[in-house]
């Protein structure tokens, strides 16, 4: 594949990975903690849990349908290793979708039985879904990172993480991603962007950002967990 500075640099995967994994800790912590959401808080928590499996599905069709084939092709003996992720995408689906519905029956009515089904399917998808990430990013990304350029990554991530979405989509995606991230993960994501419009993501979208971490999290997510740059 070359030199190692010419390599994919799959670091941005893990920073996906954390944001999602982020959020719905978030999430059963206030689903847990008293006072429980009532509206239009609780309607305001469903819908980002429905976003953020809107999220995980996008990200999930953009490795099946681009970046598996793509290493398939590089690198026949990597094949089983990524049936193994297309099968746990295939576990992982109907966990996201049960998710999806009991955040659409929270966010209509936050009763006490809604709450509670929203926890039992938040769950089960943890149950799923954290073991796959944790092993995407330890087994299947120095497997993407050997066999694709970083010519490659970038391709296949504007045409599927970058190209499908607007500005405003991208600027509020960004700001979710950059949400308690350390510095080196900020650096990255950060200048994948160049610099007019990263000055407009970052300054543009941060207080409509804030202002939806408030209604999603606060008081039981302490505030200094939310962006603040």
């Amino acid at each position: 594949m070359g030199t190692d500075s010419s390599r994919a640099d799959t670091r941005m995967m893990g920073i996906v990975h954390r944001a999602l994994c982020r959020d719905l800790d978030r999430a059963r912590t206030v689903l847990t903690a008293e006072p429980y959401p009532e509206h239009p808080r609780a309607r305001a928590l469903g819908e980002h849990v429905v976003w953020l499996m809107e999220v995980l599905h996008a990200h999930h069709t953009g490795e099946d349908e681009g970046l598996w084939p793509l290493v398939r092709e590089r690198d026949p003996a990597a094949v089983p290793l990524l049936d193994s992720l297309d099968a746990d995408h295939r576990r992982i689906e109907p966990a996201a979708e049960a998710l999806t519905v009991a955040a659409r029956r929270y966010a209509g009515s936050a009763t006490g039985e809604s709450r509670v089904e929203l926890l039992a399917a938040l769950d089960a998808l943890t149950i799923v879904l954290v073991p796959h990430l944790e092993r995407e990013v330890e087994q299947g990304m120095p497997v993407v990172a050997a066999n694709l350029s970083r010519a490659d990554w970038h391709a296949w991530d504007q045409k599927y993480n970058v190209k499908p979405k607007s500005f405003g989509q991208l600027g509020m995606e960004g700001h979710w991603l950059l949400d308690g991230l350390d510095p080196e993960g900020h650096r990255i994501v950060v200048h994948l962007v160049p610099p007019l419009p990263r000055f407009v993501l970052l300054h543009g979208f941060a207080r409509a950002y804030r202002r939806r971490v408030a209604a999603w999290w606060r008081p039981q997510v302490p505030a200094q967990s939310a962006v603040e740059r």
